[in-house]
């Protein structure tokens, strides 16, 4: 069954619950059904026309969108953090008039029969044979939300990480994939941990990503996304974007640091009595 709405923005954070929303509504509107229209709009895919092809099956990887295609090739696209996929109705296997697939700053446009799904401002996007996938996540750690997920070895794979930062590691893809600046700062807000503490100082890694992986998850099946369960506005963070705020725990007011080199540095959202340095 397609979704019942005719515009739905599907990216948001790019993180691990945000990107597998998108999945799940990629997969349900183009799997299993010719595309009659593709465009993408992208230095090295210029010229590429997938119309005709069928999707067999849409997943992610991390932060990393994959759309499997019946010729043996796999198209991945990555939301960055400007990156969304709309869902419209298509027209006759085509965009319609007053499309998004018609703005410049679409990159990516995969219509059916009845919908189109359009990539607008991706920050990546590679066309390759799918048994060549490696050469585009092989880099990259394990997913914290893949079935076969292994918890302990991630948990040894931040200890590994020495004195660096914890709040760095948890952003750095190549240790763990699929966590971001949300989920980065809700884990350390529940674990009390410092976003500055060194990695291998880090209590119980191994039951930190489990309850990332809890939270992310519990996120996928709420009605919006949410790291606390409570989806309504305000509510939906202990920490994360709540600078100035009173904490939920002890009502001393959340602070922000920056962590990560520059220009890849992120926030991180903590509580200063709760997570001392």
């Amino acid at each position: 069954m397609g979704p019942k709405v005719l515009h739905c923005s599907l990216g948001d954070v790019p993180e691990g619950d945000f990107v597998r929303r998108v999945v799940r509504r990629l997969d349900m509107v183009l799997t299993g059904t010719p595309l009659t229209y593709t465009l993408l709009r992208w230095p090295t895919l210029g010229g590429i026309d997938l119309a005709g092809r069928t999707v067999t099956s849409v997943e992610a990887y991390g932060k990393h969108i994959l759309m499997h295609i019946d010729d043996g090739r796999t198209l991945r696209t990555h939301l960055r953090m400007d990156g969304t996929y709309y869902i419209e109705r298509a027209a006759g296997g085509r965009p319609t008039a007053s499309s998004r697939a018609h703005r410049w700053t679409s990159r990516a446009v995969l219509v059916t029969e009845e919908w189109a799904a359009i990539g607008h401002k991706l920050g990546m996007a590679d066309l390759v044979r799918t048994r060549d996938m490696r050469t585009l996540v092989g880099h990259l750690g394990q997913d914290i939300m893949a079935d076969d997920f292994d918890a302990d070895r991630a948990g040894q794979a931040i200890h590994a990480e020495g004195s660096r930062p914890i709040g760095a590691t948890l952003l750095d893809q190549t240790v763990v994939a699929g966590i971001g600046t949300i989920y980065l700062a809700e884990g350390l807000f529940a674990w009390q941990v410092h976003p500055g503490r060194a990695s291998d100082l880090v209590p119980d890694p191994s039951g930190l990503m489990r309850h990332i992986r809890e939270l992310l998850w519990r996120s996928v099946r709420a009605r919006t996304g949410t790291a606390t369960g409570d989806t309504r506005r305000g509510f939906t963070t202990l920490a994360h974007g709540r600078e100035h705020l009173p904490c939920r725990r002890c009502r001393t007011p959340i602070d922000v640091m920056r962590v990560g080199l520059p220009p890849m540095d992120r926030p991180a959202f903590y509580c200063p009595r709760c997570q001392p340095e």
